[in-house]
């Protein structure tokens, strides 16, 4: 894609333009959601399980739910001009609606879509053959169960999280919450293999439930792998025989050493990751 088809790229309430409503309370207050979705061959991929979570978050943030039809066929209307360049990523983004000042949300608000397509990410192909670095952030999550989970558009705890570092050789940060129990990456969730068992931490007070987190949950419950959900310090995953990210467009990245006081490194490939991997790359060839 081209600067000069940037026009054709982006569409407002079913519309080709750049021009969004001002007064749209998703940018004045953040009430509004998200959904980056993967595109390969012009395909949506993964969509019903964008789309599950997208009705759940609406639901909780009291928001009419969008006309999935209607929705479904603007993205591929978009999706469609990626089919010649193989990959590229479609956001979307859903919020309240337009209305006055002031925190109360209007009785009747007509909710505002925006969906973009832009370019695949410039991810290396190391990342999932031979890992990752991840380092610590100092940034915390905050505590909220009211919020927990959804992929809200208040994404400023992420952002000061990825300013943290530079270095392109650092893939990606972990975060804590303010009690000090890890909970995810700025853009991925987490998982780590301790004694043959599946890790990942609880995301009931903070963090975002991504797809491919609950699709490598119901995979590893498929192929016998045993799993457990909880709270975890740095200490357990630093004392891990494997550990991964996940997101719905890098797939599985594994980690071959965390930066903290202390190093810690990872001996690639591990064996529940690379089953995991195999099995993801064999459902995406069928």
């Amino acid at each position: 894609m081209q600067p000069a088809d940037f026009e054709r790229n982006i569409l407002v309430n079913g519309e080709y333009s750049e021009n969004f409503p001002v007064m749209d309370r998703g940018l004045h207050y953040g009430h509004g959601l998200f959904e980056t979705i993967a595109i390969k061959q012009g395909q949506c991929q993964h969509w019903d399980r964008h789309m599950t979570r997208l009705i759940k978050g609406c639901s909780q943030l009291s928001m009419t739910p969008p006309d999935l039809s209607l929705l479904y066929k603007e993205a591929t209307q978009l999706s469609a001009q990626a089919d010649q360049i193989g990959q590229a990523v479609l956001k979307i983004i859903y919020t309240c609606g337009s209305g006055g000042r002031g925190y109360r949300t209007p009785d009747e608000t007509q909710s505002n879509r925006l969906i973009i397509l832009s370019e695949w990410p410039d991810y290396p192909d190391t990342n999932t053959q031979t890992g990752i670095v991840l380092r610590l952030c100092e940034t915390r999550l905050s505590s909220n169960p009211a919020l927990a989970g959804l992929k809200h558009l208040n994404r400023l705890e992420q952002v000061l999280a990825r300013s943290e570092w530079s270095d392109p050789d650092i893939a990606e940060g972990l975060m804590l919450d303010g009690h000090g129990q890890v909970i995810e990456g700025t853009m991925s969730n987490l998982f780590f293999v301790k004694n043959d068992t599946l890790c990942s931490p609880e995301l009931t007070q903070s963090g975002v439930k991504g797809i491919m987190r609950d699709y490598v949950l119901e995979l590893a419950e498929k192929l016998g792998i045993h799993t457990y959900i909880d709270d975890f310090t740095p200490a357990d995953v630093f004392q891990a025989n494997e550990v991964f990210l996940t997101n719905s467009l890098i797939g599985i990245w594994p980690v071959n050493k965390i930066l903290s006081d202390e190093p810690v490194r990872y001996n690639l490939p591990g064996r529940i990751t690379s089953i995991l991997i195999d099995q993801m790359n064999h459902k995406n060839q069928l």
